[in-house]
């Protein structure tokens, strides 16, 4: 007969009992569970073929976008700390905005020198639908502190119009109301 972890046999193949911590397994899953969940989240520090240390991301590197509109323009706010501006892709095509760049590794540092790497590295790709409502020839793009704004200006039939309403118009003497209005 087969011996179990927890089980003993005496000569006579009875089972004895010995003391085992009924949780070990669960403990040793939830560990190794962690370990990957840790080396999918994290990048890693990699040779390449010549050997020389790159960051690399398990993941694939999204910076966060906010998007925001008001009566006259949309504007996205990228967060791209650490990316060059020469790095960074801008294009406008059949009403889609594309925003590619990539964040480098320092190689000036050994790899073997750092005791945990946290940021991301590597190229990115964002791509978003533009209404049609957004004048395509309106568009610029700031980098300040690691921000990228792209601001899309609307074209002047999508912005509000004030209308001047005449209350009465058989009666001139009544008083004219202003109303606001919108093509959105």
């Amino acid at each position: 007969m087969q011996k179990q972890k927890g089980e003993c046999y005496d000569d006579d193949d009875s089972i004895c009992s010995v003391a085992y911590p009924p949780f070990e397994d669960v403990s040793t899953l939830q560990s190794q569970l962690n370990s990957i969940f840790n080396e999918f989240v994290r990048p890693a520090i990699v040779s390449d073929e010549a050997g020389q240390a790159e960051g690399r991301s398990s993941g694939s590197f999204v910076p966060p976008v906010d998007v925001y509109e008001d009566e006259k323009q949309i504007v996205l706010k990228l967060e791209v700390p650490g990316v060059r501006l020469e790095d960074l892709d801008i294009r406008l095509e059949n009403q889609r905005l594309t925003v590619k760049g990539e964040r480098r590794f320092e190689t000036g540092e050994k790899a073997e020198n750092f005791h945990r790497i946290e940021r991301r590295f590597g190229s990115f790709a964002r791509s978003f639908t533009l209404p049609q409502t957004v004048d395509m020839e309106g568009v610029t793009a700031a980098y300040d502190a690691g921000v990228l704004t792209i601001s899309l200006t609307k074209k002047a039939e999508a912005q509000p119009k004030q209308v001047k309403i005449e209350v009465g118009a058989s009666n001139p003497a009544q008083q004219v109301k202003q109303v606001e209005g919108s093509t959105k």
